[in-house]
């Protein structure tokens, strides 16, 4: 879905332009479109200011379209093969119980509409899955902008003992830190000094928020990039060891947000 099928609703919002479905599918996987400020990279139509930018389609769509492909393939889930993009400010968001967003770190400046959009979603049973973001720089601003969604409801640890770890494939293994493509390639060729962290985000973790009633509502994967690893999962030069990590662990999430 290119960037121009957009069209700009009269409450402000994006929405794209979507195709005639030959079908209804049990699983759709939704890309959160967010506001960013100056300092992310700009709005696609105009660039620079506070509006909807660039950084919420970063490895999109393949990343999407490959998650997607796994789910089908590993599972049982009936996936859509298509990227669904979504505002955040869309009353159909709530149509999507799976719903991810990434690069929060860069400039992620949410309107209020966009606050209050995801909030609902949130507290009415949706499940947000955040990535690709590094550094205490970024975490300050993906907290900052977090708080403003669910300001009552702390960000903590994920225990290894959650069933996000077993709700399709039993993760025992410690959180890899999945690298991007350069990072990766550069691992993989065993060039000297290379290293599969970003900034200052030496370690991977997954942190989350619980609603009241212990549900895992908001999923983040902070100094870790599985969007790359599954936008670039076939190519020969990428190791087989991040891309499997991140297709499982992103698998896990999904049948989590849907049996949960």
């Amino acid at each position: 879905m290119s960037f121009n099928d957009m069209v700009q609703m009269e409450e402000g919002y994006l929405r794209p332009v979507r195709g005639a479905e030959t079908r209804p599918n049990q699983f759709y996987l939704a890309r959160a479109m967010y506001s960013e400020s100056y300092g992310g990279r700009g709005g696609y139509r105009g660039g620079g200011g506070r509006g909807v930018g660039r950084d919420w389609a970063t490895d999109y769509p393949t990343a999407d379209r490959v998650m997607t492909r796994i789910a089908t393939r590993l599972s049982n889930l009936d996936a859509c093969e298509w990227e669904f993009p979504i505002s955040l400010a869309d009353p159909e968001l709530r149509r999507y119980p799976f719903l991810y967003t990434v690069e929060w770190g860069r400039g992620a400046d949410l309107t209020e509409e966009e606050v209050e959009g995801l909030r609902g979603y949130l507290l009415a049973g949706g499940f947000l899955m955040v990535d690709d973001f590094w550094g205490t720089r970024e975490w300050q601003v993906f907290e900052e902008q977090m708080r403003r969604v669910l300001p009552e409801h702390p960000v903590v640890e994920v225990p290894r003992d959650h069933a996000i770890f077993r709700s399709y494939y039993d993760l025992e293994e410690n959180i890899i830190q999945v690298p991007n493509i350069r990072n990766g390639r550069a691992v993989g060729r065993g060039i000297p000094g290379a290293r599969t962290s970003e900034r200052d985000g030496y370690e991977a973790h997954l942190r989350g928020i619980f609603d009241p009633n212990g549900r895992l509502i908001v999923a983040i994967n902070w100094n870790t990039d599985l969007g790359d690893a599954l936008e670039w999962a076939e190519s020969p030069d990428y190791p087989l060891e991040y891309s499997t990590f991140a297709s499982r662990l992103f698998l896990n999430l999904i049948i989590y947000a849907m049996a949960y």
